[in-house]
């Protein structure tokens, strides 16, 4: 082989060692630049974030909640606002009783001292109810004072010493499970074993012959209905 042919091959192999060297970075730079056009495509699909979305699901739940949860959302009876009136806040209004369970709730309720001091003991030492009234879900048909007013004072003397009677008495003011407006009209069976029958419609609701002052008060385990009589069970 003569120089001038050395000479050809010698640059022809670099030439060619120099084409693939190309070839080999171009296809580097492709995959890199493949790699990277990817990695910006794919992004934009990681929009769902399971916290945010978590987030914003317990958001709506909690808004829903609270607007379903508004104590005042039911209420009943041509004495609403007057009750809203002599008791606007505190653990004795209508908001502040919803956070407490019933026994509880009714003792900070200012209309219902006479109904407190029967069912905790303090009218009789023999009958308190307290513990079963706050264990239970209930619907509580709560005479106010003024209902117990109108009772002659020699029977609720009487009651200091009769425990049967004044446990029959206060039982029969109590259904099992919750009873909201809406469903608290027809004859429902009480704690007691009688029946009270529930009549009216709105603001006229009237159980047996009591009349429905404020209904629908809900507490942490019972929805209370005030009444302006006692309710008297057969003897």
């Amino acid at each position: 082989m003569n120089v001038l042919t050395r000479k050809s091959y010698a640059v022809t192999s670099v030439a060619v060692l120099a084409l693939f060297g190309l070839s080999a970075c171009s296809s580097d730079d492709t995959a890199d630049d493949s790699a990277s056009v990817n990695a910006t495509t794919e992004a934009p699909a990681m929009t769902d974030d399971p916290t945010t979305d978590a987030m914003t699901d317990d958001a709506t739940e909690d808004a829903t909640d609270g607007a379903m949860m508004d104590p005042a959302a039911n209420l009943v009876g041509p004495g609403c606002a007057a009750y809203a009136e002599a008791v606007p806040d505190g653990a004795g209004s209508v908001t502040g009783m919803s956070t407490d369970p019933v026994a509880v709730a009714a003792s900070n309720n200012p209309l219902l001292t006479t109904l407190t001091a029967a069912v905790s003991g303090e009218l009789n030492p023999d009958v308190n109810l307290v513990d079963t009234l706050n264990g239970g879900d209930f619907t509580v048909f709560a005479p106010v004072d003024d209902a117990f007013a109108k009772i002659d004072p020699a029977t609720i003397e009487g009651l200091k010493t009769d425990a049967d009677t004044l446990t029959k008495i206060l039982t029969y003011h109590v259904v099992p499970g919750q009873l909201t407006p809406d469903q608290i009209v027809g004859e429902h069976e009480t704690v007691e074993g009688g029946m009270v029958n529930v009549t009216g419609s709105g603001d006229e609701l009237m159980v047996n012959d009591a009349n429905v002052i404020c209904g629908g008060v809900v507490t942490a385990n019972a929805t209370v209905y005030l009444v302006d009589s006692v309710l008297m069970p057969t003897m």
